[in-house]
């Protein structure tokens, strides 16, 4: 990802212009209704050049699907979500192709992952006060590994952290179910009890390894557990 100083902005203006647009169906928040056919309250950010993504079938089910060539941009669904309510996030994902062997994701020049979901919890006209953090799947760094993301601003100018979830030992090419409790990953990252985040964000990038990758992206919803 070229700049987190334009994910910054970005976060501020999810603050200022957030809707409160979610239905709770039973206990199940939809975010991402891929299989539905619908992109409806997604929008693209682009940071360096524009990765693509379309609905497409596969294998009989409509999924989402991202293709980056030295890109690097993003789709973000601005919604607030009580994580009181429903704290868990739910989705599943498969990419084509790994990334390079040798790439360094705790430094700039290696900040691409095949595939990334990640949550906002914006600062507001405070952007210091942002926090996010992006569950990636990793070219290097072993499963589990958490690490700041290294263009994101340190200290009073808010934060990301990296959560490695699937890496190199995960076959290409095989769909993965993923749960994440958003309310225990934010507090035992930044050790104070987040209720509301603001968005929830995919991404496919590639531009600082200047390669290629391709992943597809199932429905991505909240649930009380």
């Amino acid at each position: 990802m070229q700049s987190f100083n334009n994910l910054s902005v970005f976060c501020i203006l999810i603050f200022l212009s957030v809707a409160v647009r979610a239905e709770v169906a039973g206990e199940k928040l939809m975010i991402g209704f891929f299989s539905s056919g619908s992109l409806d309250n997604w929008e693209a950010k682009e940071f360096k050049g524009q990765t693509n993504y379309k609905l497409v079938d596969l294998a009989g089910t409509r999924v989402l699907k991202a293709e980056s060539a030295g890109s690097a941009s993003g789709l973000f669904n601005e919604q607030r979500i009580d994580l009181h309510k429903t704290p868990v996030m739910n989705w599943r994902w498969h990419i084509e192709n790994r990334l390079g062997n040798d790439i360094n994701e705790q430094v700039k020049s290696g900040d691409d992952y095949a595939a990334r979901v990640y949550v906002i919890a914006s600062g507001g006209a405070a952007f210091w006060q942002t926090k996010a953090i992006n569950y990636v799947w990793s070219s290097t760094s072993p499963v589990g590994k958490v690490w700041p993301n290294a263009y994101a601003f340190s200290g009073v100018n808010g934060r990301m952290m990296m959560i490695a979830l699937r890496s190199s030992t995960d076959q290409a090419g095989t769909w993965y179910s993923e749960k994440r409790n958003i309310l225990t990953d934010l507090k035992h990252q930044y050790g104070e009890e987040i209720r509301y985040i603001d968005a929830v964000a995919i991404m496919t990038d590639t531009d600082d390894s200047h390669g290629k990758a391709t992943a597809y992206y199932g429905d991505i919803y909240f649930s009380k557990n």
